[in-house]
């Protein structure tokens, strides 16, 4: 009897340690699992992460980027010579523009019109708008501001309006343009004595390897070849004129 009671009492602890140890157990995974798993993702990766410095250069001073406008707000006609047979206009119509058209005509003139360029030929006149040699329509688009036109005629002198023709003919002008001409496509016939004349001084000047004078230049010109046109001198030289 006096055995059995000490086996007794050793068991009865062992239990009781092994109930404590199971008791813990649980309460630790009932822990655990009360955790949402982002919560131990993230303290652990502050936790564990080394901190990040970005570092960026300083940007370079960027100059603003420019754009012509598409207006100016005033009303203008440009012609401008592209070549012996091109020509290139460019316009702007303000509305102010337009509402003096509709006060003039009525507000559904301008629907009622298309937009025509009026090419004139005023080789030789002093234009008046009257008084042209001849002259072209050309209708275009209500949304274009720019042509190129083809005249065809080297050497002649043009003005263009771009205006609006009703539906009975009639072409009211908006704006008129500057007058432009046409470059030649043959040389000149018209000859000056004035380059024949310097065309000599060069023949003599590369005989004389200091120079010449221009003394010395008309002696060897002669007394033909040293006469000087009018308009052209030398520094130094003045020629009087004779006494009567």
């Amino acid at each position: 009897m006096t055995t059995i009671v000490p086996w007794i009492i050793g068991v009865a602890v062992l239990f009781l340690a092994a109930f404590i140890v199971y008791k813990q157990i649980i309460q630790r995974q009932s822990k655990h699992a009360s955790k949402k798993p982002g919560d131990f993702a993230q303290e652990t990766s502050e936790e564990l992460a080394p901190v990040q410095i970005k570092y960026t250069e300083p940007s370079a001073h960027k100059e603003p980027e420019l754009h012509l406008p598409q207006a100016y707000g005033f009303d203008r006609m440009v012609l401008m010579v592209r070549d012996p047979d091109w020509l290139y206009a460019y316009w702007e119509i303000t509305a102010t523009k337009q509402e003096e058209f509709y006060h003039n005509l009525g507000f559904n003139a301008w629907e009622n019109s298309h937009p025509v360029l009026r090419v004139y030929d005023v080789t030789g006149v002093c234009f008046n708008g009257e008084n042209a040699n001849s002259y072209l329509d050309i209708s275009v688009n209500d949304d274009a501001d720019s042509w190129h036109i083809n005249v065809g005629k080297a050497n002649c002198s043009f003005c263009v309006d771009i205006g609006r023709k009703l539906s009975d003919g009639r072409f009211i002008t908006l704006l008129r343009s500057n007058v432009v001409t046409t470059p030649r496509v043959a040389l000149s016939e018209c000859l000056d004595e004035e380059w024949m004349w310097i065309e000599g001084i060069y023949r003599y000047m590369g005989k004389w390897k200091y120079g010449l004078s221009s003394a010395a230049l008309l002696e060897q010109l002669g007394p033909t070849g040293g006469i000087i046109p009018s308009g052209v001198s030398s520094p130094g030289f003045h020629q009087e004129n004779p006494k009567h």
